[in-house]
């Protein structure tokens, strides 16, 4: 499959079969996110797997993870990550998000369904995970075996803006 149709075929998940999610498959999955680019190859990132019953009740606390029976906690150790000189930006928040990316698209290759979470308490995942202070819950991960029909990889010719919105040449307009 080439990686357009595999983009074309996520979507979000928002039911899933109790059926778990096989060890094989979580180690490929963990694999992308181990070999996920970085800012200056820093690799802040910091996954915490959530798949037991105490740990899905206890994520269940700071978010909705939609009854998957796993789910990954994308975390960035804030003084790990590459910092830009010119403005100070910290590209913490922009590794996170790459690395979830390459989760979520290995997950879809495998066959599974996955739901990126941004909707949660950083406070209640903090503490209930017990994540050291200079480590910061930034994305949530939900996978598992969709149950339902999947949205159509054709979604996309209605549901996302032209390229001439969003695309521009040499300069902005």
């Amino acid at each position: 499959m080439s990686f357009l149709d595999l983009a074309k075929r996520r979507y979000s998940v928002r039911k899933y079969q109790e059926k778990p999610v096989e060890e094989d498959k979580l180690s490929k999955i963990l694999e992308a996110g181990r070999v996920a680019p970085t800012a200056a190859n820093k690799q802040p990132q910091r996954l915490v797997v959530v798949r037991e019953k105490e740990g899905l009740a206890k994520l269940k606390k700071g978010a909705n993870i939609f009854g998957a029976p796993l789910a990954i906690i994308i975390c960035g150790e804030k003084p790990a990550a590459w910092v830009r000189k010119y403005d100070g930006k910290n590209t913490l928040d922009i590794d996170a998000s790459i690395v979830t990316t390459q989760l979520m698209l290995e997950a879809t290759e495998l066959g599974l369904g996955t739901l990126w979470v941004g909707h949660f308490d950083p406070v209640i995942i903090h503490d209930e995970f017990k994540l050291p202070k200079d480590v910061e819950p930034i994305n949530i991960l939900a996978i598992g075996y969709a149950d339902g029909e999947a949205a159509s990889p054709d979604r996309h010719a209605t549901q996302r803006k032209p390229l001439e919105d969003i695309v521009f040449y040499e300069s902005y307009r």
